[in-house]
């Protein structure tokens, strides 16, 4: 264990907030400095169960929060003095306001996909952009489908299976779970307004070498994503070939429709049996027995939990920009197993 851990401050404690505030506790190198929010709902009540010290984002909420019971001990630039690093979990756009204050606070920070990526002036996935993000201050860790875009187009890279172009359609969930009484879609479909969609040059913002276009559809449930995918290598493969490839990511995960993981819901619902926090798929589950390869090209499809698949990423890119960690295997390594994350459920 190192003599000092990394201090952690987390802005904003909502769908990913709470899950890299649980992350970082099961790092043995971090610790949480504290939660800041703006909220005084059921959310920072658990947060408080949990033992995290609060703190208000906006001084006019401190009194609102006090006032229902929260213990708030101080106000952003609090939190802020006792830590090392800040990942910033406000929703889209506000962080991109807040970057400015922790620059002029000199402090190193993170913020999420809903953020473009002239946010951080760098993109980041473990297993592409860790070595570039060493000793940074900031970063973007990209969005959930970016994510999995990133790991399992670099996987095919990184086994020699170069690519002509890749093509990807997404089937995207309407809204998160918690919010599905509140917005979302139903009886209809949602085609994204531009083709292509914004997760492939997102992705080409990680790995400008990606001939990759996207296509993506909004659709009346709330699970999680799904993507279906067309890759042209610039050679014949065998689909060994390709199988091989993709277990070179440790976050990939192989599942199989043969044995009744048919369905997003089953695939969830796998997660809660095996014990996982919040139902959470870190990994790309990617249905091993849909793999179809003919001559140069291979049709795959997988899942993506927009909840979780991001949480790791966090992780590592706090050890990258603090410096703490220098190699990537190393971090990915300690972050999987600290997480739980396998490339087999059972």
């Amino acid at each position: 264990m190192p003599d000092k851990k990394i201090r952690v401050a987390l802005n904003g404690y909502g769908v990913i907030g709470k899950r890299v505030a649980d992350a970082v506790g099961a790092q043995d190198d971090m610790e949480l400095a504290g939660v800041a929010d703006i909220t005084n709902d059921w959310r920072l009540h658990v947060a408080q169960k949990k033992g995290y010290r609060l703190y208000a984002a906006l001084k006019d909420r401190a009194g609102p929060m006090r006032e229902v019971g929260l213990d708030v001990a101080g106000g952003l630039d609090a939190l802020l003095d006792d830590a090392d690093i800040v990942v910033d979990c406000t929703p889209k756009r506000v962080a991109a306001r807040n970057a400015a204050h922790y620059r002029a606070r000199g402090l190193k920070f993170i913020v999420q996909g809903g953020e473009s990526h002239e946010a951080a002036g760098h993109s980041f996935v473990a297993e592409s952009t860790f070595e570039s993000a060493i000793g940074r201050d900031s970063t973007r860790v990209v969005s959930c489908n970016t994510t999995s875009i990133v790991r399992t187009l670099s996987a095919l890279k990184r086994a020699g299976l170069l690519m002509k172009r890749a093509r990807g359609t997404l089937l995207r969930r309407a809204t998160d779970p918690w919010e599905s009484h509140e917005g979302g879609i139903m009886n209809t479909l949602v085609p994204e307004y531009h083709i292509p969609s914004h997760q492939g040059p997102d992705a080409q913002s990680v790995d400008p070498e990606l001939d990759v276009i996207t296509m993506a559809v909004k659709v009346p449930e709330t699970l999680a994503h799904l993507h279906f995918w067309n890759v042209e290598f610039v050679r014949a493969a065998s689909r060994d070939e390709v199988l091989d490839a993709f277990r070179l990511s440790s976050r990939i995960a192989f599942v199989r429709m043969s044995e009744g993981l048919s369905a997003l819901n089953s695939i969830k619902e796998l997660m809660a049996d095996i014990g996982r926090a919040h139902d959470n798929l870190y990994e790309v589950a990617l249905w091993e027995d849909l793999v179809t390869v003919q001559g140069n090209e291979a049709f795959y499809a997988y899942m993506v939990d927009n909840q979780a698949i991001v949480i790791p990423e966090t992780i590592d890119a706090i050890r990258a920009l603090t410096g703490a960690g220098r190699d990537a295997s190393a971090s990915i390594t300690k972050t999987d197993s600290a997480l739980g994350i396998k490339q087999r459920f059972y």
